[in-house]
């Protein structure tokens, strides 16, 4: 039961946040100036915890060189501006998002692997929302009860969600590994930190063995470098798309 590397990792201990490049939305050398007038513009702070720290994001934010399945390129250009009052000619601006549904930290739904699923309508907007925002813990033992559970592993460690090349040797599932989750826990909610819940070679597997009974939401690809072990109460909300096998998704923990 290929259980032991998956479980290993989990021993190690978080260095520190990551140092996080500019947003790619904010260009260094943005015009300050509106109509002909000086303004003094504020510079945004980008964090990751609020509050004093008592709530951490645990979504990445989307950025062109963000990894992408099975993708040497990366995520690509996702956002456009398509009406810009940079030229005067527009009183607003309007931006158009283009990106896939399985897109930096997301949901899976069971439409995902299953074509049955997909076609009877158990998309993302089916999913429980109970499940997506309660206490979770992250735990090395798993005991009876404990229903969410997030698995910060090497994956976290080798920043492989800070690489534009996709990764195949990210640790994930196999599915015997997936199997003993599911006839030994309780659990109804699987995070990881990379682009799928299952190793590469398992990835299908894995999944089918989660998703199968549709009792297990899957999120993936969570930010988790300044993370400790602990319990949190856990806030994920996915977009309502209806249709959708996936969604991106705004992710954070509350101490």
């Amino acid at each position: 039961m290929a259980l032991t590397p998956f479980f290993l990792i989990l021993l190690l201990t978080v260095t520190g946040a990551m140092a996080e490049p500019a947003h790619p939305g904010y260009a260094s050398d943005a015009d300050d100036s509106t109509c002909g007038v000086a303004a003094a513009v504020a510079v945004p702070e980008r964090r990751e915890e609020f509050d004093g720290g008592r709530i951490i994001d645990i979504s990445h934010y989307y950025r062109e060189d963000m990894p992408g399945w099975e993708s040497a390129d990366g995520t690509g250009e996702f956002l456009r501006v398509v009406r810009s009052m940079r030229n005067g000619s527009d009183i607003a601006n309007f931006s158009e998002l283009r990106l896939t549904a399985h897109s930096g930290t997301h949901v899976d739904a069971p439409g995902h692997v299953f074509e049955h699923y997909y076609d009877a309508g158990f998309d993302i907007d089916t999913l429980d929302l109970a499940i997506l925002n309660a206490n979770v813990m992250e735990s090395l033992h798993i005991p009876k009860g404990v229903r969410r559970v997030l698995f910060r592993t090497l994956n976290t460690d080798r920043k492989l969600m800070w690489k534009k090349e996709f990764d195949t040797s990210y640790v994930g599932f196999m599915k015997d590994g997936a199997q003993w989750l599911i006839d030994n826990t309780d659990i109804r909610l699987v995070g990881v930190d990379y682009l799928s819940v299952g190793a590469f070679d398992e990835c299908i597997p894995a999944h089918l063995v989660f998703l199968e009974k549709r009792e297990v939401i899957l999120v993936e690809a969570l930010n988790l470098g300044h993370v400790l072990p602990g319990i949190y109460t856990l806030h994920c909300l996915p977009l309502r798309l209806r249709g959708s096998e996936g969604s991106p998704a705004r992710c954070i923990l509350i101490k």
